[in-house]
């Protein structure tokens, strides 16, 4: 009976609240959320989160859980952080902590759950159909469970058999199913410390009359980011960068477009960037996609492969930008992110065409505008005329010296003339007819000689 009142003693002395009210140390208490997704935008709050909790000196960190997973990159990301944290996290499951959470969770130094929790279910699954991922990833989560589970005192088998349906642990899992804990099971087998209803009464129970708590909040920087995160400023920013560089096309020198386009990119790439998203190579493909489309207007004459490559590389890099993939793998890229990414930039691209085509016609009407620009037509009645050529070239005919696509070189009695087509292309060596000679180059028509 002596023997059983000691033990009862002892174990009351090492229960979970009592080893919370030993840590009278404690004097700064802080706190944060994982209660979104597990993304580039989460993996970039816990750091900053971390961050914040080294600048203030704190000598607890709280995590509150509720998640059901992500990206496996980031989720190994933020492990690895808590891992490395020296200040001691915990984790407050509420409710739910599957996939990604639970590696996030079994990487902190204690783990509590409130009623009804769960933690467990860590199979990989892409993100396209939500269909369990190759083995190589099982594989490789499978060992990041294990090795965080060694690292924390808990059971790396069980660990393990979170994500591979294949393991069976006597007592506990069998052949076919992935083991996901509740709160009960979790404490039984060592991947929960305790029950509590809420956080504050996880932080009530440390007894820490003198704690001062910090709860992390995001700053108005990360907001202003979030909000040019939306799928609906996204696409805003991409018409004002698609229209201004076509007003500063059709009016090189004007400076007002393009430099708004220039705003607009910056405002566009920098969220996406900072969260992790857009990466490096992905602006390049975009700043290439604007060099190509500018050596086939000023270089390059007519608008061939160099133009085409152009546009592409520019929708690219704004698709892109605002995806997590990694290399062009989109296994694990959400279905709904790819596709709300593909409408966002195609529906900005159609309507800054649709807003160019309307716009233009008024854009000499306004009065700030005519100001910088010729709105007045000069008409030949006038005595104004924009023929380069005398009208003794009319009806010439000649030879094509270089390929009209629909601009080029023509070559007539022996000499060479800048020419443009109606519009369609014209081989070199083919014949064709002078049928205008106002401008700085010649109107040809293929000739039927």
């Amino acid at each position: 009976m002596k023997t059983l009142f000691i033990l009862l003693f002892a174990f009351s002395l090492v229960s979970p609240k009592n080893l919370l009210a030993q840590n009278s140390e404690i004097e700064t208490i802080f706190t944060f959320k994982i209660d979104k997704d597990i993304d580039p935008a989460m993996n970039r709050r816990v750091k900053l989160a971390l961050e914040r909790a080294m600048k203030e000196e704190a000598d607890l960190i709280i995590i509150e859980m509720d998640t059901y997973g992500g990206a496996v990159n980031d989720a190994d990301d933020i492990r690895t952080m808590i891992l490395e944290s020296s200040i001691p996290v915990y984790v407050f499951i509420n409710k739910d902590a599957a996939s990604a959470g639970a590696l996030i969770s079994i990487a902190c130094d204690k783990i509590y759950m409130a009623p009804g929790g769960s933690i467990g279910a860590a199979t990989v699954v892409n993100g396209m159909d939500g269909a369990a991922a190759p083995d190589k990833y099982q594989s490789y989560m499978r060992s990041m469970m294990r090795s965080t589970a060694e690292a924390k005192g808990r059971d790396p088998k069980i660990a393990e058999a979170m994500v591979d349906e294949k393991i069976e642990i006597d007592g506990i899992s069998e052949t076919g199913s992935v083991i996901t804990f509740s709160v009960s099971e979790a404490e039984k087998y060592g991947f929960c410390d305790g029950e509590f209803n809420s956080i504050n009464d996880l932080i009530s129970s440390l007894d820490l009359k003198n704690s001062e708590l910090i709860v992390y909040e995001t700053e108005t920087v990360e907001k202003i980011i979030a909000f040019f995160l939306n799928p609906a400023i996204s696409g805003f920013l991409i018409l004002i960068i698609i229209g201004g560089i076509y007003f500063e096309l059709q009016t090189p020198g004007v400076g007002f477009p393009i430099l708004a386009s220039i705003i607009s990119v910056i405002l566009y790439f920098t969220p996406y960037y900072l969260n992790g998203l857009a990466e490096n190579w992905e602006i390049i493909v975009f700043i290439l996609g604007i060099v190509l489309l500018a050596l086939e207007l000023f270089v390059i004459p007519g608008f061939g492969v160099f133009g085409i490559l152009g546009i592409i590389c520019i929708l690219a890099g704004l698709v892109l930008g605002m995806l997590p993939n990694q290399n062009f793998d989109f296994d694990f890229v959400p279905a709904a992110d790819l596709f709300a990414a593909l409408l966002t930039v195609i529906l900005a691209a159609i309507a800054s065409v649709g807003i160019v085509f309307w716009l233009t016609p008024k854009v000499n009407e306004w009065k700030a505008f005519s100001a910088i620009s010729l709105a007045d037509t000069q008409q030949r009645q006038a005595g104004y005329t924009s023929s380069f050529y005398s009208d003794n070239l009319l009806g010439k005919t000649g030879i094509v010296h270089s390929r009209l696509r629909p601009s080029g070189k023509v070559e007539i009695e022996g000499e060479i003339y800048d020419a443009s087509s109606r519009g369609e292309f014209v081989d070199k060596g083919e014949s064709i007819v002078v049928i205008s000679t106002e401008g700085t180059s010649l109107k040809v028509k293929k000739s039927d000689a």
